[in-house]
């Protein structure tokens, strides 16, 4: 039935002035989708759904938009409440975001230049392998110009302990940013330590975005990590793959 539900936001074809996000599901099991506009950006499909394991859907947006979508993993559908990036169990997230440690798959449309700027997040840690890839893309040469942004890593399986968020079943479900795990302005890139010269992570007590950065190295690893995280391009649609 839920899946029924998500007919008005599944079609194939791309229109004028949209852009189509195709999303699919590699795990074995279902994933719960949140999405998640930016500021004054209303969330798509009402900001989340159930997309079956291998499966996929498509939606649109509008070619101004900006936002992130994250898979919500070990959900229980009679409580709503999902253990990784649970946006206030409920399905359709609605303008919640998800709680972290989650990855996340993020993109401004048409921004500076007519470009679109996406990217995979680790900066709220991590729960769940993703990519983005434009389709048909083009305008953009380079390394990070119209490529697929991916971390491909199994990061919870050798997530330190610190950081290791453990799940119901009684193992690493998510792997925690420092920030998370510690609270620290340090590690939060805040305070004294706000700005790209003050929070190297380099300088810090142990540097855990390099943990991130060694398995997903095109993903962002913290705050300031943006000159080998950052992709762009031009295309009028993108296939984001959890798992």
């Amino acid at each position: 039935m839920l899946m029924k539900a998500l007919v008005f936001v599944a079609t194939t074809f791309v229109v004028a002035n949209c852009v189509e996000f195709r999303i699919r599901n590699n795990e074995i099991g279902a994933i719960w989708v949140g999405i998640l506009g930016n500021a004054n950006k209303a969330p798509l499909a009402n900001g989340g759904f159930v997309l079956e394991a291998n499966s996929e859907t498509s939606i649109q947006a509008p070619d101004d938009w900006a936002g992130r979508f994250w898979a919500r993993t070990w959900c229980n559908y009679d409580t709503q409440y999902c253990e990784t990036g649970d946006c206030g169990s409920k399905l359709e997230c609605n303008g919640n975001g998800g709680a972290p440690p989650v990855s996340l798959a993020e993109i401004t449309l048409r921004g500076w230049g007519g470009l679109d700027y996406y990217d995979i997040s680790l900066v709220d840690g991590y729960n769940l392998k993703v990519s983005m890839e434009p389709i048909n893309g083009g305008g953009v040469d380079g390394d990070y110009g119209c490529k697929k942004a991916y971390c491909d890593y199994y990061i919870n399986n050798d997530c330190p302990s610190e950081l290791q968020l453990i799940g119901s079943a009684g193992y690493a479900i998510g792997c925690k940013s420092a920030c998370l795990a510690f609270n620290t302005d340090q590690y939060c890139c805040r305070g004294a330590h706000g700005t790209p010269e003050t929070c190297r992570s380099s300088d810090w007590p142990v540097n855990y975005p390099q943990f991130f950065k060694q398995r997903c190295p095109g993903a962002y690893s913290y705050a300031y990590d943006d000159t080998t995280s950052t992709y762009t391009c031009i295309a009028n649609g993108y296939y984001i793959v959890f798992g």
